[in-house]
């Protein structure tokens, strides 16, 4: 059946777009339309079935153990939806030069510690012995706090400020860690070095204050903790600091980086000299100090200095930090709500990093596409490709085409050239964008990306003003926005036709288990109230298969007479399979039952990700060819080889849905929600997309949801707004500090209304031959995704303790290459991170610790399976909140003037309305058996399945950095 989805109407180029008043361009072609309709947004809901229960998004604190708590501050601008997964604006993360920032006594904890469990399998232990109760406790007791921080080149970018405080870490510390004992008191002191060049601007005279806290001597143990960022519109339970833009900093000043210094032998001072121009820098963490934990011996002494002869033993200093003092999400989250959340983020500048994903913020489209299109994971490339190796930071963006918008932001504009068709390079045939460059006045143009010259066709031809700009550059979507759509002609479809509207059809699964559950019922009911036009077919199905004891199916053949139907019908579409058992009758992709958990870390494990037969692989590509994209909904009470199954939603652009055990009672509303979401979803079918680089880099290799027939063009039989390809870069040659870097890309594909449109975003990046400025531009949760995707799609061809190694590898390279490189001279004892990758191990840890590298007893192989190809395709909000989950004490619940149920329930449908899948609650109480569901969530705690605390796996980064540097 086809189903025929109207466009939405967008604004014409000549009206004022909703966002920006007095904006007003004379209209382009003709075209009318309205405003464009609110989409909503949605963001990850959790992958495996017994995960599917995250506890709601939200802090980690809570309120001040004495006082009232603070009023809200993290507040969106006025008429802001709350777009929690939406982030940009200008850089800003440091404290104010003259503002002291207050500290409250402490915080209290939320509850009692979850209980140990027992009689857990032995877990692969690759890093040497596991240190003492003793030495744990005397490594974060004897950190200290060092404010000094030497010169550096001033950046042409943006830069980070340093943080205005640290929150609190997950939890207690097991006595026992994944990577092995750390050197007696060279654990990573826990202080940080804070200063950073930013943008220089005419109100910023001071330099930065820094001064020494010293938390109260005395304090209870800490029980766990729950992490994740504030919702918009709650308090953090510890005073907010209001923060200008950028921190201004004398010339000659190194990047910032968080130091994290611990005894050698004898212990430093609490102030460092001061260096010239700087005064000492303002610091400090949330809490009390705290006391001996339960699990935890006396203090481990003080190991020698590096050189030198071990000094007398040395008393314990009264100014000490506890673990409370290294870089906490949860207030660099909120820090950059309160300094970015406010002012919208203007794309005009070449090599802007945008705000963390976690920010409210609108984008005004001034040249360089939205970073809800294009994030990267460096906005200030190399110069040359032995800088680039120099530094291990992978060049990457992770590019969403059809990324929905808040309905503050117009969608792109659409620009119709009649039958000429878009305006393109004669060689390199990149679209013509706001960076191209018009010469001899006005009739021939230079590319930007190749430097060919075009001659420019008469009935494009414009004069151009006294700057060289042409005087329409702002009637013209093209030449004045980093994104904006193509309407193709005829040459850009398939066997120069114009293409059909794409057809959907539903393939259902009638086996015994499937009309047992109740599951045919129920979705013959539902796709009644989805589709206008009805087959009786609907009202028949289950009682024409409810004798049924038929418990083996097929599954290659049916998704074969889907595309056959397509194919037909002379159109592209999507294919909606639901499906509930391993196909095991006699049929082309017949399975078998390979589970085995004996495989786990062995040589072999890579198997259980890859598919057992290459059928998959070839009904993918027909499907592509064929315009036909599959969505799988699995339904399985047991293994069903979801490796294999997902090669063909994989590879076509589809979703992979799976709901464990269903019951219908149970979950009835999270199926249908889903359902009709993807029913409703805005897709682009039959689509191809290229990405462009200009001179000097170039595109290497892909992540996602898709299939290449070649190096260059990424097809894909559907693409929606939730999906995401991911693109690395190499150097071919060097770049140009002046001209920086392009990239773009171009999206031709099949609207729901069957209209052939061409999408293209832009982004200029800037470039550097200083390491400092590299290090001062990255954009750690992009870093993250695409290390995730690149590790997941390693677990296919190699040992998972090999992709974790290498990541862990990878890690400590980066950061010893800033050490070596940016940071100020200091002592071997501290660790010292880049300001804006000061998170980097605690996510990465989170990544170590996932279900497909570190599975738990309770993980089966379908779920990770599931999971690995979930994340391949996910954003950069999704990712964050997948390895750093959002718990929500609901002691801060929104103020509502509801009763307390509805509170609650009001809070659950916010989160839910901002993922991209339904989120099920579940109720877990305290020693029930979905406890050890929520331990799983605690990722800043040592995890049951052996995967270190955050606090552990930091020391073991510090000993690898040390490592690479002698």
């Amino acid at each position: 059946m086809n189903v025929n989805q109207s466009v939405p109407p967008v604004p014409p180029f000549g009206q004022p777009q909703p966002i920006y008043p007095g904006y007003h361009q004379s209209s382009y072609g003709g075209q009318s339309g309205s405003t464009a309709p609110a989409i909503p947004y949605g963001a990850y809901n959790g992958p495996v079935p017994g995960y599917q229960q995250t506890p709601p998004q939200g802090m980690s604190r809570a309120p001040p153990s004495s006082g009232a708590p603070p009023a809200s501050t993290a507040q969106a601008p006025c008429g802001q939806a709350a777009y929690g997964q939406f982030g940009q604006g200008d850089v800003q993360n440091g404290p104010s030069s003259t503002v002291q920032m207050q500290r409250l006594p402490g915080s209290q904890p939320f509850g009692s510690p979850l209980a140990p469990v027992g009689n857990q399998p032995p877990v692969l232990q690759p890093y040497g012995p596991p240190p003492t109760s003793a030495q744990v406790a005397t490594q974060l007791s004897g950190m200290q706090i060092s404010g000094a921080v030497a010169p550096a080149p001033p950046s042409s970018g943006l830069g980070f400020g340093p943080p205005t405080s640290l929150a609190s870490a997950s939890g207690s510390f097991p006595n026992s860690g994944l990577y092995g004992s750390y050197p007696q008191g060279q654990a990573p002191p826990l202080s940080q070095a804070q200063g950073h060049p930013g943008i220089q601007t005419p109100q910023r005279s001071a330099p930065s204050q820094a001064s020494s806290f010293t938390p109260p001597a005395s304090g209870g143990p800490r029980l766990p903790s729950m992490t994740g960022p504030l919702l918009p519109g709650q308090s953090f339970g510890g005073p907010s600091v209001s923060q200008p833009n950028h921190v201004s900093s004398p010339p000659q000043a190194l990047p910032p980086g968080t130091q994290m210094t611990g005894p050698l032998g004898p212990l430093p001072p609490m102030h460092s000299p001061q260096q010239p121009g700087y005064q000492p820098q303002q610091n400090g963490s949330f809490g009390p100090a705290r006391g001996p934990q339960s699990n935890y011996g006396g203090p481990y002494p003080a190991a020698p200095t590096f050189g030198s002869q071990p000094g007398p033993p040395q008393p314990l200093p009264p100014k000490r930090l506890d673990p409370d003092a290294i870089p906490s999400p949860i207030q660099v989250i909120e820090d950059d709500r309160n300094n970015r959340g406010t002012e919208p983020f203007v794309t005009g500048v070449r090599g802007q990093v945008p705000p963390l994903v976690t920010t409210n913020f609108l984008v005004k489209d001034q040249g360089n596409a939205s970073p809800r299109y294009i994030r990267c994971t460096s906005y200030n490339i190399p110069c040359t490709s032995d800088m680039a190796k120099q530094a291990q930071v992978p060049l990457a963006a992770v590019i969403k085409p059809l990324a929905r918008l808040p309905p503050e932001e117009a969608s792109p504009y659409v620009v119709d050239h009649g039958e000429s068709g878009p305006l393109r390079c004669n060689r390199c045939k990149a679209y013509m964008c706001p960076f191209m460059q018009f010469i001899e006045g006005g009739r021939r143009f230079q590319c930007c990306f190749c430097s060919c010259i075009n001659d420019v066709p008469p009935q494009y031809f414009q004069h151009l003003d006294h700057t060289g700009k042409r005087v329409d550059a702002y009637d013209r979507p093209e030449l004045s926005l980093g994104s904006y759509e193509f309407l193709a002609t005829v040459d850009y479809c398939k066997n120069n036709k114009f293409p059909s509207p794409p057809a959907f059809i539903f393939m259902i699964d009638v086996s015994y288990n499937a009309i047992r559950t109740g599951l045919v019922r129920l979705l013959c009911e539902e796709l009644k109230s989805l589709l206008d036009f009805l087959p009786s077919l609907l009202d028949q199905i289950p009682e024409m298969f409810a004798d049924t004891r038929e418990t083996e199916t097929v599954f290659v053949p049916v998704i074969q007479a889907g595309m056959e139907a397509l194919k037909a019908a002379e159109c592209a579409g999507k294919l909606f399979l639901f499906h509930t058992s391993l196909p095991i009758a006699e049929a082309p992709g017949k399975l078998k039952n390979r589970d085995d958990r004996k495989l786990i870390n062995t040589d072999k494990e890579k198997t259980l990700f890859q598919p057992q037969t290459g059928a998959y692989q070839t009904l993918a590509k027909e499907c592509v060819a064929q315009g036909c994209c599959v969505d799988l909904f699995l339904f399985p009470n047991q293994y069903v080889d979801v490796a294999t199954l997902s090669v063909v939603p994989q590879l076509t652009g589809g979703s992979v849905y799976k709901y464990a055990s269903f019951q219908v009672e149970n979950d009835q509303e999270r199926f249908l929600s889903d359902l009709r979401r993807d029913v409703q979803k805005v897709v682009g079918f039959d689509a191809v997309m290229r990405v462009r680089t200009s001179t000097g880099i170039r595109a290497v290799d892909f992540f996602g949801a898709f299939y290449m027939s070649n190096t260059t063009d990424v097809e894909l039989a559907g693409l929606d707004g939730d999906k995401t390809v991911t693109v690395e870069f190499k150097h071919d040659d060097r770049l140009n500090e002046e001209s920086g870097a392009l990239l773009q890309c171009a999206l031709l594909y099949t609207s729901c209304a069957g209209q052939r449109r061409l999408r293209i975003h832009n982004l200029a990046l800037n470039c550097c031959t200083q390491l400092a400025d590299l290090y001062r531009n990255c954009e750690t949760d992009t870093l993250i995704n695409y290390m995730a995707k690149f590790a997941y799609r390693g677990v296919l061809n190699s040992p998972v303790k090999a992709v974790r190694d290498t990541l862990i590898t990878q890690c400590a390279q980066i950061l010893a290459c800033y050490r070596k490189n940016c940071a100020s001279p200091s002592s071997a004892g501290q660790l010292i991170l880049p300001e804006c990758m000061k998170l980097l191990p605690v996510y990465l840890n989170c990544v170590l610790k996932s279900d497909v590298l570190q599975p738990g007893a309770e993980v089966t192989t379908d779920d990770r399976a599931y999971v690995r190809q979930l994340v391949t395709s996910m954003d950069v909000t999704e990712t964050n909140v997948f390895f750093y989950p959002r718990l929500l004490p609901l002691s801060v619940l929104p103020v509502l003037d509801n009763p307390l149920s509805k509170k609650v329930r009001g809070l659950i449908d916010s989160l839910r309305a901002q993922r991209s899948r339904y989120m099920k609650l579940t109720v877990v109480k305290q020693e029930d058996k979905m406890e050890m569901l929520f331990k799983h969530f605690l990722v800043e705690d040592k995890s049951l399945s052996g995967g270190a605390s955050y606090v552990d796996f930091l020391c073991h980064m510090h000993k690898e950095i040390r490592q690479l540097l002698s």
